[in-house]
């Protein structure tokens, strides 16, 4: 769900601030969203597009994306998460948010405790398996893998990796070292015990051996009918110039506007302020 304006109040909110231009909250942050969104019962999940609701992103503080912001059903801004890259730290910014007591509303109140029946009913396995299908079904083509794409931590991902990259077949990933349950739970539900896993479509194709096999009997792309082609990566002189373009006024600095990392940073900052 996308939102211009500040969600109304009477229910728990995790807003995902993005922006086209950062590949990273366009893409595999909003793919978490959404994969998050089955499992994180009376929690609202959307996404704010910083640059074209400044208003909101002023109300809640949001000086880079991607910025995760935590709200209680009172609106009031219970944890913020600037620049984060790790699925598991959201994943479990989200479970705190969920079980977090009520605000001291009265819609707040009733909205928690209505939450809170659903969560006793709901058990722990049911959450993962939402939890998980989301994952998969987040991307056309998912590969649950042993670190990232640009750092794999296994030889077998690696090689999964590249042959989804030879044929420039666009993918999603999920490091499942980063996240035990995910991790464990997933080799239960596919009933695959090895890693990596590549899902096309919400279903399992299998692992590196059964991707060889394919690319045997033709290409990848052929044997899992994938019609995109995944765009090549934006050169440094053009991600600069869209940098630099962003804003008519643009700071490079260390550390946030809100937090400066070096005291030089801290004095520019102070001096726009002004």
């Amino acid at each position: 769900q996308d939102l211009k304006e500040a969600p109304p109040v009477g229910q728990k909110a995790v807003l995902l601030f993005w922006a086209p231009w950062h590949e990273g909250s366009a893409g595999p942050m909003t793919g978490l969203l959404q994969a998050l969104d089955g499992s994180a019962s009376g929690v609202l999940l959307a996404r704010v597009e910083a640059e074209a609701a400044p208003a909101v992103s002023k109300q809640c503080k949001v000086t880079v994306v991607p910025t995760f912001v935590m709200l209680d059903e009172a609106g009031t801004v219970v944890e913020t998460m600037e620049g984060v890259e790790d699925p598991a730290e959201v994943t479990r910014a989200v479970m705190r948010l969920q079980t977090r007591p009520a605000a001291a509303t009265a819609t707040g109140a009733a909205e928690a405790s209505s939450s809170s029946k659903e969560e006793k009913t709901e058990s722990e396995e049911d959450r993962l398996t939402k939890r998980l299908v989301g994952l998969i079904k987040s991307s056309e083509v998912m590969l649950f893998m042993k670190g990232v794409p640009t750092a794999p931590r296994c030889g077998f991902s690696r090689q999964a990796v590249e042959m989804l990259q030879e044929e420039k077949i666009p993918f999603g990933s999920f490091d499942i070292l980063s996240d035990d349950a995910v991790r464990q739970g997933l080799k239960k539900h596919s009933d695959w015990p090895t890693y990596p896993q590549l899902y096309v479509r919400g279903e399992l194709s299998g692992g590196l051996d059964i991707m060889k096999e394919m690319k045997e009997e033709g290409t990848l792309r052929e044997q899992l009918e994938i019609t995109t082609t995944a765009e090549p990566p934006m050169s440094l002189n053009d991600r600069l110039k869209q940098l630099t373009n962003q804003s008519r006024v643009m700071l490079f600095m260390k550390g946030l506007p809100s937090a400066p990392r070096c005291g030089f940073s801290r004095q520019i900052v102070e001096i726009l302020n002004e």
